[in-house]
C-alpha cells in the first residue's frame, strides 16, 4: 500500500495523464508540478494534516490535482458534486466542517455559483485553471482529525453516500483502501500504460473517483474527463481511441439510442473493456451493447464503504448472465443467515473496507462486525462457482402474504416486455400486509393491464404487483441511479386515488 499521491509519482513525465473537459492534455510531469504548486497554496491558506478539504466540482483536471494535493498534505479530500443544491451542499459542510472549500469554476458553472455564494477568493492559477478557495473555517468541529502513520490508518477521502436513504453518511476511506482499489480495478480492466479511460462517471461518486480516475493513474493511463454525460461525446471518445468505459446502465441505453440515430456501425479501434455498475443491468441492454461493440459487457458490484470494488467481470472469464462476476482477490464474501434458496445478507471483508463513518461510532459498530465483516445491507446469493447474484436491498425485501418477494426478480421480468424501457419495484405497508408497487417507464400505448397480464404469465401470483404505475421518468442521483426511496412520496396522490377507489 502507498499514499494516494504516489499513484502519479513514477510514470514518464511526457505521458498524458489527463485530457481535460475542454480537450487540453496534461502530462504526468505537468500534473506533478500542479500538485506541488496547489499543495503549497492550500498550506499557505491554512490546510493542515487531518483537515477536511471540501472539493465542489465536476470532472476536470483541477479536480484531479486537488485530490493529489490534499493527499500530499495529509488532509482529507471531500468531493461534492457541484450540481447539488444549496441545501445539500450546506448540510454536508455542516456535518464535515471543512477547513477549506475548493472550487473548479472553469469546468462547472454550478461550482462557480457556490463559490460566489460562499465568499471564495482567488489565489492564483494553475495550468488547468484558477485556484478559488473559501476559508479557512474555524470553530467547533473544524479541528484536524488524528492522522495515521500508515496508508492503512490514514484517511484519504471523505465520501458522502448518495444512496437509498435520506440521511447520507460520511464514509472514511484510507489511502490503503483506495490504492488497493486502484490496483484491483486496473488489473480487472486490463488497463495498460497509455490506455484512455473515459471519465464520464461523476468523479465525486466513488465509482468515478476510485474505479475510473485512480485506476487510470495507477496503470499510467490517461483519464479523459467529461463534465456531463452526453452520448454523442462518449461515442466520439470511443471512436477516437477510448480503451476502457466504466458506466452505469442508463448511459449504455443512451449510447444505443445515439448509435441508432447515427445509423452506422460504431468504430471502436482501441476499446477493450466495458463495464456496468451502480444499478441493475437489463439483459436486453446487455445483449444489444455487446453486439454494438463486439465485447462482453461486464456487470460489477461495490459500495462507497468498500472503496468500492467487491465483484466484477473480466475479459478472461466473461459471463453471459447477469451475475455480478467473481469476488476480487483479497476480498472475502459470505452470506449471513441464508434462506432455503441460499439468499441472505452479503457480508464483505478485505482491504477495501472503510475505516468507518465520520462522527458516527454507533453506525460504524452496526456496519462492521467484530470479525471485520462489513454488513452490506444487500441480499445476495453465491453460486458454487463463486459468482455473486444481487437479490436486492435487505430493507427493500417485500413480505407479501408471508412470502419473501425480491424486487429485482420482478424488475428483470418486466424489462423483458417489449414495451417497457425501465422499472423499479418497491414495497409499501398496508393494513395487515405489504403491497408490491412497480413504477415503469414505457413506450406509448402500453397499459397497466397489459403488464399485469404479462407478469401473470411468467411469475407466481404472489409476485405480481398490486399496482403498476406508468410514469414519465425516475428520480435519480447524479450517477443516474434510481432513488427508489422517493418514488412512493412522489406518486402518493395516484396511490391514494387508487386506494380510495378500492375502498
Amino acid at each position: 500500500m502507498s499514499w494516494l499521491h504516489d499513484l502519479i509519482g513514477d510514470h514518464p513525465a511526457d505521458r498524458v495523464a489527463i485530457t481535460d473537459f475542454d480537450g487540453t492534455p496534461h502530462t504526468y510531469g505537468a500534473m506533478r508540478e500542479m500538485v506541488d504548486s496547489l499543495a503549497e497554496t492550500l498550506t499557505a491558506c491554512g490546510l493542515r494534516p487531518g483537515d477536511r478539504l471540501m472539493l465542489i466540482s465536476e470532472n476536470c483536471a483541477a479536480y484531479a490535482v486537488a485530490i493529489m494535493a490534499a493527499s500530499r498534505i495529509g488532509a482529507w479530500v471531500m468531493p461534492v458534486n457541484a450540481r447539488q443544491t444549496v441545501d445539500e451542499v450546506d448540510a454536508l459542510a455542516n456535518h464535515a466542517r471543512p477547513r477549506l472549500i475548493l472550487f473548479t469554476p472553469e469546468a462547472s458553472e454550478p461550482s462557480r455559483s457556490h463559490a460566489a455564494r460562499l465568499g471564495a477568493t482567488h489565489h492564483g492559477a494553475l495550468a488547468c485553471g484558477e485556484i478559488v478557495i473559501a476559508g479557512p473555517m474555524d470553530g467547533p468541529g473544524t479541528e484536524p482529525a488524528p492522522v495515521g502513520d500508515t496508508p492503512e490508518a490514514r484517511v484519504a477521502a471523505l465520501m458522502y453516500t448518495t444512496g437509498t436513504t435520506s440521511a447520507p453518511k460520511g464514509v472514511m476511506l484510507t489511502h490503503g483502501n483506495l490504492t488497493w482499489n486502484a490496483m484491483s480495478s486496473a488489473r480487472l480492466r486490463d488497463i495498460a500504460p497509455g490506455d484512455v479511460v473515459i471519465g464520464v462517471l461523476p468523479g465525486t461518486h466513488i465509482f468515478g473517483f476510485s474505479s475510473a480516475f485512480l485506476a487510470a493513474m495507477h496503470a499510467g493511463g490517461t483519464i479523459r474527463f467529461m463534465t456531463r454525460f452526453d452520448a454523442g461525446h462518449v461515442l466520439d471518445a470511443i471512436e477516437e481511441g477510448g480503451a476502457v468505459l466504466p458506466a452505469v446502465p442508463q448511459m449504455y441505453q443512451a449510447l444505443l439510442d445515439e448509435a441508432d440515430r447515427r445509423g452506422r456501425p460504431v468504430v471502436a479501434p482501441k476499446l477493450h473493456y466495458i463495464s456496468s455498475g451502480g444499478a441493475p443491468l437489463d439483459p436486453a441492454w446487455k445483449e444489444r451493447v455487446e453486439a454494438m461493440f463486439g465485447l462482453p459487457l461486464h456487470n460489477g458490484y461495490g459500495l462507497t464503504e468498500t472503496s468500492p470494488g467487491v465483484c466484477g467481470g473480466s475479459n478472461r472469464r466473461p459471463r453471459r448472465d447477469l451475475a455480478l462476476g467473481e469476488v476480487l482477490p483479497d476480498v472475502t464474501c459470505i452470506i449471513d443467515a441464508p434462506d432455503a434458496r441460499g439468499i441472505g445478507e452479503l457480508l464483505i471483508r478485505g482491504p477495501n473496507i472503510m475505516k468507518g463513518y465520520f462522527r458516527d461510532d454507533e453506525a460504524t459498530r452496526a456496519a462492521i462486525r467484530d470479525d471485520g465483516f462489513f454488513r452490506s445491507g444487500d441480499l445476495a446469493r453465491i453460486d458454487p462457482d463463486g459468482a455473486v447474484w444481487l437479490m436486492g436491498r435487505k430493507k427493500e425485501l417485500i413480505i407479501r402474504s408471508g412470502f419473501n418477494v425480491y424486487p429485482p426478480e420482478i424488475e428483470a421480468m418486466l424489462t423483458r416486455h417489449a414495451g417497457v424501457t425501465q422499472t423499479a419495484v418497491v414495497g409499501r405497508n398496508v393494513p395487515g400486509n405489504e403491497e408490491i408497487i412497480a413504477f415503469v417507464t414505457a413506450r406509448p400505448g402500453v397499459m397497466e393491464d397489459d403488464l399485469k397480464g404479462f407478469l401473470h404469465d411468467h411469475l407466481v401470483a404472489y409476485k405480481v404487483p398490486q399496482h403498476i404505475v406508468l410514469i414519465d421518468d425516475f428520480p435519480r442521483a447524479a450517477t443516474g441511479k434510481i432513488l427508489k426511496h422517493r418514488l412512493v412520496d412522489l406518486h402518493i396522490d395516484e396511490l391514494d386515488r387508487r386506494a380510495a377507489l378500492a375502498s
